[in-house]
């Protein structure tokens, strides 16, 4: 027994190194409407967006919380990936307003915040 077991090992090892790995990729996922984050971004703050709504959450389908105006500066606090597209979006706080929400990334000029929510 212990030598058909000894001369199984080298060929379930070939076949385990004949596996290819995978490597998970990063899971994204949507800000549920009514999702705030914390300031993970410290950098300055920016005027970037010229009457983009501010969202609960990252989708359209959430409520409006605000509207963001190039007058306006925007301190943002990080990013999230709607699913696998590449549709981002970006915590902001607008400071002219108080109003924290949501703004679709490719509606600010600079392309948003570049530190990513973790979720």
């Amino acid at each position: 027994m212990k030598r058909r077991i000894a001369a199984l090992l080298p060929v379930v090892a070939m076949a385990a190194v004949a596996i290819p790995m995978t490597t998970a990729a990063p899971s994204y996922a949507a800000a549920a409407c009514g999702t705030t984050v914390a300031d993970k971004d410290g950098s300055t703050w920016n005027k970037t967006a010229d009457g983009a709504n501010q969202r609960s959450g990252s989708s359209t389908g959430c409520g409006i919380n605000g509207i963001a105006y190039s007058s306006h500066l925007l301190d943002y606090h990080c990013y999230t990936r709607i699913g696998s597209t590449s549709e981002t979006w970006t915590f902001v706080r607008n400071d002219a307003t108080g109003v924290s929400g949501w703004i679709r990334d490719d509606l600010l000029s600079d392309g948003g915040s570049l530190v990513y929510c973790g979720f």
